[in-house]
């Protein structure tokens, strides 16, 4: 997943980035209850570590400005789940579902896995990974658990209900899936126009699982220009900045997006679900005297993408985009979360 800012976001993003994120500014309690992630590397804060996957960043120099130092995190410090909890006013960072424990978890819980997608085969050659549809089988296990510790029904509606669900999925099933010809046939299968039609529709039938499961506050992200990241662009472009193929295809997945958020709105008992425009970030953001960096941070495996295992990164990490090949940096994160804050407001005020 990639992000690029547009040139009318950049103004309100950066005092969003500068004032929104000091304490000062942060409710003394959380703005919602508990705090729900679902998705893929992008949020993900250590749910692969325990996993047989090539997919899987717990060690240096991921996590270099990190109190904790290495933990899973797909970047140099703090990722977007991370900054939007803190944002949401919550005092530490939203446990992974492989080792929430006790009581912790009627704050949330943070389900999502590097590689994820929407289907269930999507990455299935990096090893194993937790889809979406398994994450909503953890989510059932939490569920649960805090009925256990709340003690009745109404409790438990009543807490579910006013919690943020955020879902942050799909980037996968284009790259490690239907662009991947050697590994899947649903390129051959599907036009792009069929393929985010199909997409969609087993998007519904999770978001709907979601909802019967107590959910009512969603925020849902589109996907972003994926074929501009690192990864991608070594691929080849034709001439083009970024891969087009690939974009264009992103396009067609976030329009059949918004058009589904609107019919679960519809159809569904106080549901509030709210389509949040995936950030999108260039080198070519306005900002007085910096050029924001294309290139990784790290030196990356040519076989993965992902930094190589113990080797120092850039010193200037706040000036690059990308860590790796394919993820941000933290500040790149810190931008997206204010940007995805902004629009959440509407479902928390």
């Amino acid at each position: 997943m990639v992000f690029t800012v547009r040139t009318h976001e950049v103004v309100a993003l950066f005092l969003v980035v500068c004032i929104s994120l000091q304490p000062s500014a942060l409710s003394t309690t959380p703005q919602v209850p508990c705090f729900f992630i679902f998705g893929d590397s992008i949020v993900d804060n250590g749910n692969n570590n325990r996993l047989k996957t090539t997919t899987k960043v717990n060690y240096p120099p991921y996590g270099i400005d990190f109190p904790d130092g290495p933990t899973g995190r797909f970047t140099n410090g703090p990722n977007q789940a991370d900054f939007l909890a803190e944002l949401l006013g919550f005092k530490s960072a939203i446990p992974p579902f492989a080792t929430a424990k006790g009581r912790e978890i009627i704050k949330g819980v943070n389900y999502a896995s590097g590689s994820a997608g929407i289907r269930n085969e999507t990455g299935k050659q990096l090893g194993q990974r937790i889809s979406m549809n398994e994450q909503l089988l953890h989510h059932n296990v939490t569920v649960s658990r805090i009925a256990r510790l709340l003690g009745n029904t109404p409790s438990r509606k009543d807490h579910l209900c006013k919690c943020l669900y955020y879902m942050v999925v799909g980037s996968n099933d284009y790259i490690n899936n239907y662009f991947k010809p050697e590994y899947y046939s649903t390129g051959k299968k599907y036009s792009t126009k069929e393929y985010a039609a199909v997409l969609t529709r087993e998007y519904s039938k999770q978001l709907k699982k979601l909802y019967n499961l107590g959910a009512r506050k969603v925020a849902v992200t589109g996907l972003s220009g994926i074929g501009c990241t690192p990864g991608e662009l070594a691929r080849g472009t034709n001439g083009s900045l970024c891969v087009d193929a690939i974009n264009n295809a992103v396009v067609l997945f976030n329009d059949k997006l918004q058009a589904l958020i609107k019919s679960l709105n519809n159809h569904l008992p106080d549901a509030q679900f709210i389509y949040v425009p995936a950030l999108e970030l260039s080198e070519h953001i306005p900002v007085p005297g910096i050029k924001f960096l294309l290139k990784p941070c790290c030196e990356v495996s040519k076989t993965t993408g992902l930094c190589v295992r113990g080797k120092d990164p850039c010193p200037d990490r706040a000036l690059h985009l990308f860590f790796d090949n394919f993820h941000p940096t933290s500040a790149a994160y810190k931008a997206a979360a204010a940007a995805a804050y902004a629009e959440i407001l509407r479902l928390i005020q």
